[in-house]
């Protein structure tokens, strides 16, 4: 997924209907994107390039993870 992508636009949490932001993994090359949002601390998956929005997709993050992935959002 592109993050000039106007499907970002559109996207929503399933859970809170605010806006997700692309991450971009570094780590290993070639890692599946993620979408992320900030505000409940959910990682969903882009698997194939089709995003992965049901609530049960969504994982967890820690607080650590949570820093690690605000540095890796697209703006």
């Amino acid at each position: 997924m592109n993050p000039e992508d106007p499907l970002l636009n559109i996207l929503a949490c399933p859970l809170d209907k605010g806006p997700l932001h692309l991450v971009v993994q570094r780590e290993p090359p070639g890692s599946p994107e993620a979408l992320y949002n900030p505000r409940l601390h959910r990682r969903y998956p882009i698997v194939d390039g089709i995003p992965q929005l049901l609530p049960s997709s969504g994982e967890q993050v820690t607080e650590e993870e949570h820093e690690e992935l605000i540095t890796r959002m697209s703006p």
